[in-house]
């Protein structure tokens, strides 16, 4: 048996790619919401970022998550998703994607 390609994602902030299980993921929900997906798996349109400060800030300035994730993302949310993600940064296991792509 073939071994599997490794899922490559590109981060929306600087633009490099990486495997999906290192990096960071925030969807919006199938009912609008956007939210930070620690699983990676969850249901609805995806767009990621690296675990780094940097990039989720160039990300935020340049409006990058709101065009990826074709949402309005208000201050509220980014407040929120700021707060999630520099929690998810302060635990490294938090973003650990292992969903069977090996």
């Amino acid at each position: 048996m073939r071994p599997r390609k490794p899922a490559i994602r590109t981060c929306i902030g600087c633009g490099k790619s990486e495997d999906k299980r290192e990096i960071v993921r925030f969807v919006r929900t199938p009912d609008g919401a956007v939210e930070l997906d620690e699983t990676g798996k969850a249901n609805g349109r995806g767009a990621y970022v690296h675990a780094a400060l940097e990039c989720f800030e160039t990300a935020i300035r340049k409006r990058k998550i709101a065009s990826a994730l074709r949402a309005n993302v208000n201050e509220d949310d980014i407040g929120r998703l700021r707060a999630d993600f520099e929690r998810v940064l302060g635990h490294p296991g938090a973003i650990d994607n292992e969903d069977g792509d090996a």
